[in-house]
């Protein structure tokens, strides 16, 4: 099986390897109606399978080690991509990436979480989870757009920034409140796209725009499902119990207000696809940069600070 840890995929992947191999064989008729056959197969095994996902597989699915990173994206919307590296304070951090890049031929800057495919570059990447220094690159890159007039534009796929005692030791409490802090004021428009995993301020640090976008089957939480479940019931098997209690799968989140529009997945998610994938963030982008674009930066401003004021509503009884 292509994907052994993830049980409630397997009716898909069943398929989708004999279509792999079929397809890459010389074509015949009786190939060709073989091959016929089992698209209609994978068809109906992703409607089955994608009719009832609950939110822990959601939140597997937004991890999927074939799911397309940052730099998939970077690379499938935009192009002449110059990636800057170093916060000009203590060095680079490989778990973002944040550059400049041409848009449909205008110039904006870019940014995001980017994890690893090998287990080489998931170390170098530091699994995506940066440290202070990460931070304020994206921080550097950030304020070099607003001198320019240049939109921001972020990709978040992260489970949280790192823990470790090297950056506490470098601040990184600050540094994702200062980022925090300066998004909230950056007069160009900003446009935030949740990819895979939005994990805690580790995501934050990155998500405050005048958009926030959010694929189908990513993930946006405070915390992880297993983070969660060790804190309210000290058990991590409690992960799945915690995960539809958080209410951190996209259509929850629109429902919530908390982003502004889910943006649809290629049938059986953008593993299957990345290229679609990248095409369909792409249509969303640029229809929310248009407007954005027309609008002056006080009232971007303004609009930014009132989206953001009305997280978080309650009603006292």
């Amino acid at each position: 099986m292509a994907v052994p840890t993830y049980p409630f995929l397997e009716p898909v992947e069943r398929v989708r390897e004999k279509l792999r191999e079929l397809e890459g064989g010389s074509p015949t008729l009786d190939r060709e109606e073989t091959i016929a056959e089992l698209r209609r197969e994978l068809q109906e095994a992703i409607d089955r399978v994608f009719s009832s996902l609950t939110p822990w597989q959601q939140c597997l699915l937004a991890r999927h080690p074939e799911r397309p990173y940052t730099l998939d994206f970077i690379h499938g919307t935009m192009n002449e991509f110059t990636e800057l590296h170093g916060d000009r304070c203590f060095g680079d951090d490989p778990a973002i990436v944040a550059g400049f890049a041409l848009f449909d031929g205008e110039p904006v800057a870019v940014m995001g979480h980017q994890k690893g495919r090998s287990t080489t570059e998931k170390v170098r990447r530091n699994f995506g989870m940066p440290r202070p220094e990460g931070y304020r690159k994206a921080l550097r890159i950030m304020e070099m757009a607003a001198r320019f007039g240049r939109p921001v534009i972020t990709f978040i796929d992260t489970p949280g920034a790192y823990p470790g005692l090297d950056a506490e030791e470098r601040g990184q409490a600050e540094a994702i409140a200062r980022n925090l802090e300066v998004m909230a004021r950056l007069p160009v428009p900003i446009v935030i796209v949740v990819t895979g995993e939005g994990g805690s301020g580790g995501a934050l640090a990155l998500g405050i725009g005048d958009r926030v976008l959010m694929l189908e089957h990513a993930v946006y939480s405070v915390i992880s499902p297993e983070g969660c479940a060790a804190i309210l019931w000290k058990d991590q098997a409690r992960a799945e119990e915690a995960a539809a209690a958080l209410r951190l799968t996209a259509s929850d989140l629109r429902k919530l207000g908390v982003v502004d529009e889910v943006i649809p997945e290629p049938p059986g998610g953008a593993h299957m696809d990345p290229a679609g994938a990248a095409e369909l963030v792409a249509a969303s982008i640029r229809r929310h940069l248009r407007e954005l674009r027309r609008t002056k930066p006080d009232t971007l401003l303004h609009r930014r600070y009132k989206k953001f004021r009305s997280l978080g509503q309650f009603v006292e009884r």
